[in-house]
């Protein structure tokens, strides 16, 4: 499936095209600036994930982030947002020069039900956000960009090829998570817009 059908598969499942997803990483002033810089998106991302460790109705949903601490995942998600919506490239500095979040996320098993729970808990964040209170376009820039990828996300990894997926099944776990890191990304380049 080529990456123009991925993205017309996403807007699908979640109303935002392709375009519309990126009026947030071109807002001017950034969206950097507008929520506060790094502190304004740890903030975001401490919301967030506020939200997501306190969700009680859905185990299923917060086993997904499982393999690291609060601490880790709230870092990780604000380093990202600080580089893609205007910031310096401090989570490139952390975990390398590929920010494709397909690749980062093919571990988890995320289908459309956990992403459609993870929209909900950034909506919330976002809404909550001091910052983004009196900012409406700021805030509706978000919300594309998160509804959009957060099923692009999903969609991607449901179209992997059988031998993309066995390959990295054969051959992942016997490799050091940097070079597994790699493989995931050279597999599923041709399909990722970011």
């Amino acid at each position: 499936m080529s990456k123009y059908e991925l993205q017309r598969t996403a807007k699908e499942r979640s109303g935002v095209s392709y375009e519309d997803s990126l009026e947030a990483v071109k807002l001017q002033p950034s969206l950097y600036q507008r929520i506060g810089r790094e502190e304004g998106f740890e903030r975001l991302s401490q919301l967030f994930y506020d939200s997501v460790f306190a969700d009680k109705e859905a185990a299923w949903f917060l086993s997904i982030f499982s393999s690291s601490t609060k601490t880790e995942a709230v870092e990780n998600q604000y380093l990202f947002f600080v580089q893609t919506f205007g910031g310096p490239e401090i989570y490139k500095v952390k975990k390398g020069k590929y920010t494709r979040l397909v690749g980062r996320h093919a571990n988890y098993n995320i289908g459309h039900e956990a992403a459609d729970r993870w929209v909900k808990h950034m909506e919330l964040a976002i809404e909550q956000h001091e910052q983004l209170k009196g900012d409406l376009e700021a805030r509706e820039a978000l919300q594309k960009y998160f509804r959009y990828t957060a099923q692009y996300i999903v969609v991607a990894s449901e179209f992997m090829r059988p031998d993309q997926v066995s390959t990295i099944h054969k051959a992942f776990f016997h490799h050091p998570p940097r070079l597994r890191y790699r493989m995931v990304c050279c597999l599923i380049r041709d399909v990722i817009p970011y």
